[in-house]
């Protein structure tokens, strides 16, 4: 059986950034619980040479819907101006990534296959085909990044479980 770039593109980050969302939901509403002052949460690194936690929800929504329109373009680069955003601003970039998302028609991402795709990092150029780009370079990264976002929260005692990363399961009707 063959599956649909479509399903493993879209309909994955769909699924990714619907639990984000949720789990952004509900760090906001922890924090203001408990008096943690989300600044805090979204200037926080897990280790002083990583990211913070901005960066790793801004790449959740580089590597989605950015994704699809770097492998339309037929470049992709990393996040530009990930200026400080405070965490309702990153709620919304969440937000809008998904909603733009939902707009793609399976038609217009099936198109996309056989793509040329270039990632550019400075000099650097690395060449991939929209399918290998998608499924080998941004569904790990995005994962990567969701990932690392949620255990930011979970150190500040965020009460989340796998089920608030998974987001909505696509399962057999």
């Amino acid at each position: 059986m063959a599956i649909a770039l479509y399903d493993v593109s879209v309909a994955s980050f769909l699924q990714v950034l619907g639990g984000v969302s949720g789990f952004l939901d509900k760090g906001a509403s922890h924090c203001q619980e408990q008096g943690i002052d989300l600044k805090k949460i979204v200037e926080m690194r897990l280790y002083p040479d990583m990211l913070p936690f901005r960066f790793q929800i801004i790449s959740v929504a580089h590597h989605s819907i950015g994704a699809l329109d770097g492998v339309q373009s037929g470049v992709f680069m990393p996040p530009a101006g990930v200026a400080d955003q405070d965490y309702a601003a990153l709620q919304k970039i969440v937000a809008d990534a998904h909603a733009a998302l939902q707009t793609l028609t399976r038609e217009a991402v099936e198109a996309m296959q056989g793509k040329d795709v270039v990632f550019k990092l400075g000099e650097r150029s690395i060449p991939f085909t929209a399918e290998d780009f998608l499924m080998s370079f941004s569904l790990p990264n995005l994962y990567f990044h969701a990932t690392t976002a949620y255990d930011m929260l979970r150190m500040h005692g965020v009460p989340l479980s796998k089920r608030d990363f998974l987001g909505q399961l696509r399962i057999k009707s």
